[in-house]
């Protein structure tokens, strides 16, 4: 335990950004068991504060987990650069298409055309969520020529398109990850994910977003604040 809060201690003196000690040079400079060691790193690394692959040198994670706030609309970009950490996105699909079933949640034709954009986001360049959001074409059309990799949605929707989010409802729940989301999101055999699905409206009410986001529980955690007299997560989703 106290070797564990001495490392927090340094990580958060910002000691290890870029590198983390191995076991040996830890047992070297605390005079420690290599046991020890050990169960302090297997500590860090079940509380998502650590990596570790083979033929990769360990090295600390964004450091906390994000945390939202219920209650207001987030954007994950900005969570990340809060904490210190460099967001990246690998652009899997931005393209037009039409998927009915997603139109329909939208309030939209079965036919609208829509923008869909697929992102894996990466903190200090570890996996960190998986982002799918549609929106309508006649609305987002001018995002297709945009370069997602280091920018946030809501900001080039705002810069390109003339509007922004203000509202909408989400459901957050907690899934188990198949294989492919697994490999994607690097995750331990332990690690649950949280998905997220969000409607967004503009300020003049329109349904102008469908988002389905898969992000590590380890790596990503809720809030809400209360007093004696209130406790609101937020009105009932509705039905899908």
């Amino acid at each position: 335990m106290q070797l564990r809060a001495d490392l927090l201690r340094r990580l958060e003196e910002g000691e290890f950004r870029d590198v983390f000690p191995g076991e040996h040079d830890l047992v070297a400079e605390y005079q420690v068991s290599r046991h020890t060691v050990r169960e302090s790193l297997r500590q860090l690394r079940a509380e998502g504060l650590i990596t570790a692959q083979r033929g990769r040198v360990s090295r600390f994670t964004t450091g906390r987990p994000l945390e939202q706030a219920v209650g207001a609309p987030y954007s994950l970009f900005r969570s990340v650069e809060e904490v210190g950490a460099v967001q990246r996105s690998v652009v899997r699909a931005l393209d037009r298409r039409a998927d009915g079933v997603i139109a329909v949640r939208m309030g939209l034709e079965e036919s609208t055309p829509l923008v869909y954009l697929e992102r894996l986001r990466l903190a200090d360049e570890e996996p960190l969520a998986v982002d799918r959001v549609w929106l309508p074409a006649d609305i987002a059309g001018p995002l297709l020529d945009v370069d997602f990799t280091r920018t946030s949605l809501y900001d080039e929707l705002e810069r390109h398109c003339g509007t922004r989010i203000t509202g909408g409802w989400e459901r957050i729940r907690a899934v188990v990850p198949g294989p492919p989301e697994r490999l994607l999101l690097d995750c331990p055999p332990t690690t649950a994910l949280f998905a997220i699905d969000r409607l967004g409206r503009d300020a003049g009410n329109r349904l102008i977003e469908w988002r389905q986001t898969l992000v590590r529980a380890d790596r990503f955690a809720v809030a809400a604040a209360f007093s004696d007299s209130d406790y609101r997560l937020g009105a009932p989703a509705p039905a899908l």
